[in-house]
Formats: C-alpha cells, sequence, structure tokens
C-alpha cells in the first residue's frame, strides 16, 4: 500500500465555505484508510508548518493537490503555501537539488532537478465552470481548452520536483448548478481506479 498525502488547499471566504473541498478530502481519506494506504492530511486554512509539510513530500508515494478553481489558478493562498513550502525543500534538496542546470551546462535541463522521482501526484479541482466549457473548440472563452491545460502551472510545478501524474478529477459547476452526489460517486470511482 501506498503512502498519501492530500492537501486541501481552500481558503474560506465570504463567497465559499469550502465544504465540498474539504467533503472529498475527508472522501479521500476514508476511503484510501480503507484500502490499507497510510494517509495524512493538511488544510492549508487550519495552517502548517513549513518545513513539516515538505516532509510530507518525501512521505508520500502519491501527493492529492485538492482546491478550488480560482480566477484560473489556485486560491492564494494555496500559492503562498506553494511559495514556502516549495521553496524550502527546493532549495535544500527534499523536493529538487536546484532547477537541473549545471555550471557546465547553464542553459540545458532548466527544470530537470527534481528529487521526487518515485513520487506521482493527481489534481482534484471543484470550480464553477460547467464541464462543457473545456475541450470544446466551439466555445467563446477557453476556445478548446482542457482543464490540464488551465491548470499548467500546477502540472509544471509538480513535473519541476520530479513527480508523474495521475489524471485529474473535475467537479464542475459547483455554485450554480451542482451535482454533489454524483460528484461523489464519480470521485469515490476514480480514486478505486488509480490507487
Amino acid at each position: 500500500m501506498s503512502n498519501v498525502f492530500i492537501l486541501n488547499g481552500h481558503q474560506p471566504s465570504d463567497f465559499t465555505k469550502g465544504e465540498l473541498n474539504k467533503s472529498l478530502v475527508e472522501r479521500a481519506e476514508w476511503l484510501l484508510s480503507a484500502e490499507g494506504h497510510q494517509v495524512r492530511h493538511t488544510a492549508i486554512a487550519s495552517g502548517y508548518d513549513v518545513n513539516a509539510e515538505a516532509d510530507n513530500y518525501v512521505w508520500a508515494d502519491v501527493v492529492v493537490l485538492q482546491f478550488p478553481v480560482n480566477w484560473m489558478g489556485v486560491p492564494w493562498s494555496f500559492k503562498k503555501y506553494m511559495d514556502e513550502v516549495y521553496t524550502v525543500g527546493g532549495y535544500d534538496g527534499r523536493l529538487s537539488n536546484g532547477d537541473g542546470r549545471t555550471a557546465e551546462k547553464p542553459k540545458e535541463n532548466y527544470g530537470l532537478g527534481g528529487t521526487r522521482a518515485d513520487t506521482k501526484y493527481m489534481l482534484s479541482a471543484t470550480l464553477n465552470a460547467p464541464r462543457e466549457a473545456f475541450d470544446n473548440p466551439q466555445d467563446g472563452f477557453f476556445k478548446g481548452l482542457s482543464l490540464d491545460e488551465l491548470l499548467a502551472p500546477v502540472h509544471y510545478t509538480m513535473k519541476f520536483f520530479g513527480m508523474t501524474t495521475l489524471p485529474t478529477f473535475s467537479a464542475h459547476d459547483v455554485a450554480k448548478n451542482p451535482e454533489v452526489e454524483s460528484d461523489f460517486a464519480r470521485f469515490d470511482a476514480h480514486l478505486k481506479a488509480h490507487f
């Protein structure tokens, strides 16, 4: 069985309390523990210790990043977490040995210094955009863009540390047309298929 670290990147606000993200984290923790996986999780909004967080990535075989898509990216508190935790772990070798370049080849191998090559990660995103807005060249806004393309900065951050991706899970239209029970059923099936 695997060591699974789950990060809840939601930041409660006047607009949203984060109940869906919290529920997805709780479901993942329960389901994966029931299957024999060792699970840890951090809720960014509850506070965290930077060094303990970097150690969670070293401990983990799989990292699940649970977050709402806010303004086409991660919430500000998740970005702050990245800046703090990933910078520390990226400089001290826990997540990477620098950026992959060497003094002998200063223009080559950028982004290939990651030390987490044996670690997988999965994005699990909630967003108000309908599923039909993605992968649709006729869509007036995204014009065929996929959700994974929208979230490329998160994918590239994990790739910088050498991690490999599992398929992304997403719950769409969560504010205007929520289908929570259907999302839960799909999430459970997604976890069973990939863990």
